[in-house]
């Protein structure tokens, strides 16, 4: 898979398909580029069901990704639209490995064309991605570490327009405001109006979900805002 001929090979068949299937309503089927990756993913699915651990599975997975970089480039860069198993689940698998800057490239053409997750998920598109992102900044938080929000504000930007149930926005909004605030003290206050960013967002949580467990951190913000206002003018 390192052949620089192959991968070329590889994406601009994949580009070459893409391009001749047209909209959500059709899928990529039938083209040899993509069903050479479907037989592909049917096996690294079977690898990826016979390790129990979370950790494990997504271990394999960062390093099963680069074998479909190919054939996702060539679907990005000339594709249409059409319903694509392997790139939904290479989008999935980024966001497990903790590619969330690729996953989300992957994410904005899937939402752009309206792209449906296989039969298995039960969410849509906009809904899995908002919550695997906004999952993933939690978990690193409750970890005792941080999160890019630049992903995070990202994600509120793709999903922004996409229905989803109010639980789900919620804890993006949650995530974001979160992440918003990690660090900051009144004598690191960050920058000016970035306090008052957060407290929007928790609120903006807690609107959606009174449960979402936001309450807590919305007074604490607050508190904050308190503090550094006549400093900051925030």
């Amino acid at each position: 898979m390192s052949n620089p001929c192959r991968r070329h090979f590889q994406r601009t068949t994949a580009a070459l398909a893409a391009a001749e299937a047209v909209g959500p309503e059709q899928s990529m089927e039938g083209a040899n580029a993509y069903e050479l990756q479907m037989a592909q993913l049917l096996q690294d699915r079977l690898r990826l069901k016979q390790i129990q651990s979370v950790e494990g599975k997504c271990a394999l997975k960062r390093q099963l990704l680069p074998a479909y970089e190919p054939y996702v480039q060539g679907v990005i860069e000339a594709g249409r639209g059409a319903q694509d198993e392997v790139l939904t689940t290479v989008m999935l698998w980024r966001i497990d490995a903790g590619d969330f800057a690729g996953a989300l490239d992957l994410a904005a053409y899937v939402l752009e064309h309206g792209l449906l997750m296989p039969d298995r998920f039960e969410r849509t598109s906009g809904c899995l991605i908002a919550e695997e992102v906004a999952e993933a900044a939690l978990l690193a938080l409750k970890a005792g570490g941080t999160f890019d929000l630049a992903m995070l504000h990202r994600t509120v930007e793709l999903t922004h327009d996409h229905d989803m149930p109010d639980e789900a926005r919620a804890k993006l909004y949650l995530a974001t405001g979160r992440v918003t605030l990690v660090g900051l003290t009144p004598e690191q206050p960050g920058q000016p109006g970035q306090v008052s960013a957060a407290i929007e967002l928790l609120k903006r949580a807690i609107e959606l979900n009174t449960s979402c467990g936001g309450k807590k951190d919305l007074e604490g913000a607050e508190r904050l805002l308190k503090k550094i206002a006549p400093v900051t003018g925030s």
